[in-house]
């Protein structure tokens, strides 16, 4: 591990952590491995909101660890493999905070005292409208959600069924890693990961219009979530 963390129960070794992933999907950079799940099992619990870069890392290994089924605890464990599908799921719609410092910076070149030409009211209504869009983007919330699609029977033909899922595409919305899962009786759901943008997909509105509606019905019977986390 590049960084050693030590006393993780205590304020000043979270404000370590979350100083550490300010700049880190990981602890060893932009892919999971066993560092993180030495880290993770190390915390007695999750990192509160209070520790904005520790608490979203600790979503993320949480659901990771919920899909793969991998423990914490064992020994000898490698994740590399599996989290490669998800790496790009959870490391995704990051907000340029550059945009709005640009903008307001060029309203200190406009004359208020002249009187405004026509391209100068239209360049500071484009203005007003970027800042406002940009203002809207820093305010919406992310979360990672964990679902299970389960299909008809057991001789529901599973890749189809996968594909017709991940075949959904929504503004906001990211499909990530999945698995097989047996149920009983040959019959195996599907669990996968996907990261939305709260403001821009409704995860119930997402089963009921566009995941159990024809023709994707045809696969899937029904959709749960198992898990739900903010980032």
């Amino acid at each position: 591990m590049a960084v050693a963390f030590s006393d993780l129960g205590s304020s000043a070794g979270l404000k370590k952590l979350d100083d550490y992933l300010l700049t880190r999907s990981y602890i060893t950079g932009y892919q999971a491995s066993k560092d993180d799940l030495t880290v993770y099992a190390a915390l007695p619990k999750a990192p509160s909101a209070e520790y904005v870069n520790a608490s979203r890392w600790y979503s993320h290994i949480d659901a990771l660890l919920r899909i793969s089924g991998v423990s914490a605890e064992g020994s000898g464990v490698t994740v590399e493999g599996f989290v490669a599908d998800i790496t790009e799921s959870i490391a995704t719609l990051r907000v340029d905070d550059s945009k709005a410092a640009v903008d307001e910076d060029d309203d200190d070149d406009v004359d208020l005292f002249g009187e405004e030409t026509e391209e100068e009211k239209k360049a500071a209504e484009e203005r007003a409208a970027a800042v406002k869009a940009s203002s809207k983007k820093k305010e919406s919330g992310k979360s990672s959600v964990l679902m299970d699609v389960k299909p008809w029977d057991d001789e529901t033909d599973m890749k189809k069924l996968e594909e017709a899922v991940r075949g959904v595409h929504m503004d906001g919305l990211l499909w990530g890693a999945s698995k097989l899962v047996a149920v009983g009786y040959g019959i195996k759901k599907l669990q996968i990961m996907m990261t939305i943008v709260d403001d821009l997909v409704s995860v119930d509105t997402l089963i009921e219009e566009r995941l159990t509606v024809e023709p994707i019905n045809e696969y899937v019977q029904s959709c749960d979530i198992v898990a739900f986390n903010k980032i």
